[in-house]
């Protein structure tokens, strides 16, 4: 095969991103298998190979499968299809520690971590990346796997692997980093016209190093002692982690809470009155009667029939900004809080909207806020969804300002890799959205919208009613503006009350200090307390953090 001069190598982290990118750029692509890199005659199977190729059934996706590359004049576009190597297990280092055994504890690799492919498919994804990371005609690389610290190990540990240097300490040929957060075309190509220095990202690379070699170090060390200290009791391994293990421990500790709780019998007393408004005994800090539950009984007989009088009303005016834009851990939070789904579930709905449908930018972000660079695009993102009928309003409204409210919204300072999930700048088609994709996007969508809009603003009033000695207090919220709240309509979440609480109601009588009123109806209620709840899956993540 005669290669042209001069060619870029770029590696993807899977073979969608790998296609996407071929698109957006220039010149027509040619589909490569590993055999033109590596002929077929000169590369023997290995036995892992053979075994997966006897056993794996046709599909019809198999012709997308034998595609490892795609080429073109000036480019050769690869994958990684997720981490293809890893750090080596124990016994890979000394034969003696295929055995466990306390003596042999901790375990630290004496020359520095070894890599090695994950199983027989990688290895052979692996080979290709090798033959084309030496191909002569490839004088520059482009690392564009997931912009991210995970993104950068994969490219790191792949070229690690091939030249035994790390990329950000030099190497047989130059690195330069792809760095964008949405898969759109224009954003790809933006994305090649300001490409960055491989080694600018040193710092994030050996962060995820680090990451890496702890998780290694603390699993293989506290997974084997656990083990052998517990055999006398467990059957098997007894898998501890760095991450894993803490939170464990606190759903252990949760749950330990939960089995010593005793529920205690206690009351709550309600009165209504003339004119017409409801309240919850009260003294002190306490609404609940605990122990004497005879004193609610006694206190209804007190109080009903009887005149008695405002004490105080309070009514204060209150301001509710909307939340800040999404990362994905509050995006995970919110997900699980209102359709129940799993941390992976969200995760893997904005991937697919991420990568497939090029709605939202890269989820895997830890910034809820944008970088000053973005304010053009945001009044073309909001455009874009002003044709989906539940975004029209609260689009219109952006787009008709003339100023959009910036100040919690951009700062340079609190974006690091990547800035706050938001919908990308392109016509989205909801209706080819998986129910999943449309619930996330949903929440990206109305959040993005949602922080260009005011506070919303209520009314608040307090009513503290004084009867034979015995107070109740009232509660009343009305809205006078709804502000943010009107992108969500009915779906805005009121505050959550506990169940032993005053409710907030709507608007209250018209009532002043020292007014007379009379309490024509009074009861208690009969409650149980309860037990601290379980986990959720949102609680940890936001624990850990």
């Amino acid at each position: 095969m005669v290669f042209q001069m001069g060619k870029t190598l770029v590696i993807a982290e899977k073979p969608s991103v790998g296609r996407d990118l071929s698109s957006a750029l220039e010149g027509v692509f040619q589909r490569r298998k590993l055999e033109d890199v590596v002929p077929k005659r000169t590369r023997k199977k290995t036995a892992e190979e053979a075994v997966d190729e006897a056993t794996t059934k046709p599909s019809r996706s198999r012709a997308r499968e034998d595609v490892h590359f795609l080429e073109s004049d000036d480019y050769v576009i690869t994958w990684a299809v997720g981490h293809l190597v890893q750090l080596a297990d124990p016994e890979e280092y000394d034969e003696k520690w295929k055995r466990w055994r306390m003596a042999d504890l901790p375990i630290v690799p004496p020359d520095g971590f070894k890599l090695v492919p994950r199983d027989a498919k990688s290895k052979k994804q692996l080979k290709l990346i090798e033959a084309l990371l030496k191909r002569e005609d490839v004088d520059r690389i482009i690392n564009a796997c997931d912009a991210g610290r995970e993104g950068e190990l994969i490219f790191a540990y792949l070229y690690e692997s091939v030249f035994g240097v790390s990329p950000s300490n030099g190497g047989p040929k130059p690195v330069d980093r792809l760095w964008i957060s949405s898969m759109t075309k224009q954003a790809i190509r933006e994305g090649f016209e300001k490409l960055r220095p491989g080694d600018q990202l040193q710092n994030l690379e050996m962060a995820a190093r680090s990451r890496s070699e702890a998780d290694w170090l603390v699993g293989m060390n506290a997974t084997r002692a656990a083990t052998i200290r517990g055999r006398a009791w467990v059957g098997g391994v007894v898998s501890l982690g760095r991450v894993q293990t803490p939170t464990l421990a606190m759903i252990v500790k949760r749950e330990r809470e939960i089995q010593a709780f005793v529920a205690e019998p206690y009351r709550l007393v309600h009165g209504t009155f003339d004119p017409r408004y409801a309240g919850m005994w009260f003294e002190g800090d306490e609404t609940r009667i605990f122990g004497a539950l005879e004193r609610a009984e006694e206190i209804v007989a007190k109080v009903l029939g009887k005149d008695g009088v405002v004490e105080s009303v309070e009514r204060k005016e209150q301001s509710e900004r909307a939340p800040l834009l999404y990362d994905l851990t509050s995006l995970q939070r919110d997900a699980n809080r209102r359709y129940g789904f799993s941390a992976r579930r969200t995760l893997q709905a904005a991937q697919s909207l991420y990568e497939g449908k090029k709605a939202i930018t890269y989820p895997r972000t830890s910034s809820r806020f944008l970088s000053g660079d973005m304010v053009p695009q945001l009044k073309p993102t909001a455009e874009t969804l002003r044709p989906i009928k539940e975004y029209r309003a609260g689009a219109e409204y952006v787009l008709a300002l003339d100023q959009l409210p910036l100040a919690r919204v951009v700062n340079d300072a609190k974006v690091d890799d990547h800035h706050a999930i938001i919908p990308t700048d392109i016509d989205h088609d909801v209706d080819d959205f998986t129910p999943d994709e449309r619930r996330v996007f949903d929440l990206v969508a109305r959040r993005f919208l949602a922080v260009f809009h005011p506070p919303a603003r209520y009314a608040r009033t307090t009513v503290i009613t004084l009867v034979e000695e015995e107070r109740f207090r009232t509660r009343g919220k009305v809205t006078l503006e709804p502000g943010w709240r009107s992108v969500y309509g009915l779906e805005a979440d009121a505050e959550k009350q506990s169940e032993d609480e005053e409710s907030e109601g709507g608007e209250i009588p018209a009532l002043e200090q020292g007014q007379t009123v009379r309490c024509v109806e009074a009861t208690y209620e009969d409650k149980m307390t309860r037990p601290p709840p379980r986990y959720s899956e949102a609680t940890p993540r936001r624990s850990r953090r």
